[in-house]
């Protein structure tokens, strides 16, 4: 079953969303060289206790941390410890999460370490984040849970192919229903099959975590013996960008973002809801 939220829900959540946007800001800020995955997820913590949250990813299925930290190769679900320590040219994933008075927030980003980037590790965030803005831009009442998928893959399949051969779309993880739980029906692909159907009709109440991710070589992915961190099978670099969005009678609500989405969306022609928390 799909939960449907009301406005005062969907207010609670943007509340929770607003506390995961100050991870990120903070994370984004100490992710330098030499700084530990675990250092992040120490400044995680603070920002969640200072704004009165309870950490949603802290003890889920026993995962160890308060974030996720996914450096180069890994794609997903990277542990925060002392031992992997940041340095000039990784690319850092951070994905993070809160709760407010039982409502979730969920929200990832890409970012980099240092300098000594090439062009194509760069391109691969934007070309993910952008894929994730697409996506959003297709939830509008009225469409299907398909419409958001075929926009994230067809933003990407339209992009130049990179030198180092193709941009694969991750299958094996995708986006998700949120709201009381921070994962709930339905579960959102990046990409279109015909197994799956249009999926549920988008309506008003609806909220989704749109998180496309994507590599620079081959889907394919592994999972280590920690049960958690996911890696390319072909070391190829990966990118992980997300979004927690609610539909409501006014239009999409970027819970997460600090403008709502409003910005961004406004470039793809679509007007945001307007902040519940204003």
């Amino acid at each position: 079953m799909v939960e449907i939220k009301t406005p005062e829900q969907i207010a609670k959540m943007r509340a929770a969303g607003l506390v995961v946007a100050a991870i990120h800001d903070a994370t984004r800020a100490a992710a330098v060289p030499g700084a530990t995955t675990k250092d992040l997820d120490e400044i995680a913590a603070k920002v969640i206790a200072d704004h009165g949250a309870k950490p949603n990813f802290l003890g889920y299925g026993g995962f160890p941390g308060n974030i996720c930290t996914s450096v180069n190769d890994v794609v997903v679900h990277g542990i925060p410890d002392r031992v992997t320590v940041l340095k000039d040219g990784d690319v850092l994933s951070v994905d993070a999460g809160a709760i407010i008075d039982g409502w979730h927030g969920d929200a990832a980003f890409t970012c980099f370490v240092g300098t000594g980037h090439t062009p194509e590790q760069i391109e691969l965030s934007r070309v993910t984040e952008e894929s994730m803005w697409a996506g959003i831009a297709a939830f509008r009442k009225g469409s299907r849970l398909e419409d958001i998928s075929r926009a994230i893959e067809s933003y990407i399949r339209r992009q130049p192919r990179p030198p180092a051969g193709k941009y694969g779309i991750v299958e094996d993880y995708g986006g998700h229903g949120i709201g009381s739980e921070m994962h709930m029906d339905p579960h959102l692909l990046n990409y279109v099959t015909k197994k799956r159907g249009r999926g549920i009709k988008l309506i008003p109440g609806v909220c989704l975590a749109i998180e496309p991710m994507v590599t620079l070589g081959s889907p394919a992915t592994h999972v280590l013996e920690d049960n958690w961190t996911v890696k390319t099978d072909d070391g190829s670099w990966a990118a992980h960008w997300e979004h927690s969005i609610a539909l409501t009678e006014d239009g999409p609500l970027v819970l997460t973002a600090p403008d709502c989405g409003r910005a961004k969306l406004a470039e793809l022609g679509v007007t945001t809801a307007p902040d519940p928390l204003a």
